[in-house]
């Protein structure tokens, strides 16, 4: 065991793991998280065998999650500046009503987009929407409060800036937000997939107590995912529990749901398994934190 990384309580120097201080088939005394601090294994989880520990090293930098330690600015998603074409107008938006958008408080800065939706458009250009809810709840906003706003389009994912001019609670809650003014459109929606390279927990549906392993998506939509793991998890049809993180430049949001395997392409003997599974159970927040990080992300292809 390597002395320098795991020693006494209180004398562990180092964060760094490697695989003789990863032990096998018994409980782990520490979380495992990812140079990123995205969260591998539980304290508590048990690596069934070699095969599930090689695949953890060969795919990801893990690090013990009781130790802390500065992160690494390489690490750190850039997902860069929106493309900044001709002005556009919100005629140009198509925006329909019923058209899903997210909505943050401008002077939060980087925050998690909340959903609503458009319900009206004033001859102005004013935006009638439903409040955006905020764990459930009703969003808190002032009138006068900028608000930053990304809406999805039939062809294109855009960003604009409002002012809230009018918070209503009656026949329901909804809210006034100004005209947009400049609106940046983020990119053209032709890709579907993206290219990705997230640590993916799964568990399986009828155990519902924890997680069992951990799997690399290398492709990801805003329905689904490519998914690779040490061994084949199941048949075509199975349905599985899986936890990730998507970080980008504005957001750091956490999904938790259930998806389906409809592919694989198993590997030769001791290569890992690619499921193809599609997600069946996503909120409104979390398919709107999907659509915005795959948009994204497509602007560095």
């Amino acid at each position: 065991m390597n002395e320098d990384t795991v020693g006494p309580p209180g004398e562990v120097t180092s964060s760094t793991l490697n695989l003789d201080t990863v032990p096998l088939g018994t409980p782990l005394n520490w979380p495992i998280v990812d140079s990123d601090g995205t969260l591998l294994f539980d304290a508590g989880a048990i690596l069934a065998d070699a095969e599930e520990r090689k695949f953890l090293f060969d795919n990801f930098r893990p690090q013990r999650g009781d130790v802390s330690e500065p992160v690494d600015a390489t690490d750190v998603i850039d997902v860069g500046k929106p493309d900044l074409p001709d002005p556009v107008t919100i005629k140009d938006m198509h925006l329909t009503i019923g058209a899903q958008i997210g909505v943050r408080p401008q002077s939060g800065g980087a925050g998690p987009l909340h959903p609503c939706r458009i319900i009206g458009f004033a001859p102005n250009e004013a935006l009638f929407t439903t409040a955006p809810l905020l764990e459930g709840r009703v969003m808190p906003l002032g009138v006068g409060e900028n608000v930053e706003v990304v809406a999805i389009a039939s062809q294109a994912v855009f960003r604009f800036v409002c002012t809230v001019e009018s918070v209503c609670p009656f026949p329901f809650n909804y809210i006034i937000l100004s005209k947009p003014g400049v609106i940046q459109r983020l990119r053209a929606r032709k890709s579907i997939r993206v290219r990705a390279r997230l640590p993916v927990r799964y568990g399986f549906e009828e155990t519902r107590k924890s997680y069992k392993g951990i799997g690399l998506a290398k492709g990801i939509s805003g329905l689904g995912m490519s998914l690779v793991a040490a061994w084949t998890l199941g048949q075509v049809g199975d349905r599985l529990r899986v936890s990730f993180s998507l970080k980008s430049k504005d957001a750091d949001t956490h999904i938790e749901t259930s998806a389906i395997i409809r592919n694989i392409q198993k590997g030769g003997a001791s290569e890992p398994a690619l499921h193809g599974i599609e997600f069946d159970r996503l909120d409104l927040t979390q398919q709107m934190a999907m659509k915005v990080f795959v948009f994204e992300l497509s602007m560095l292809e």
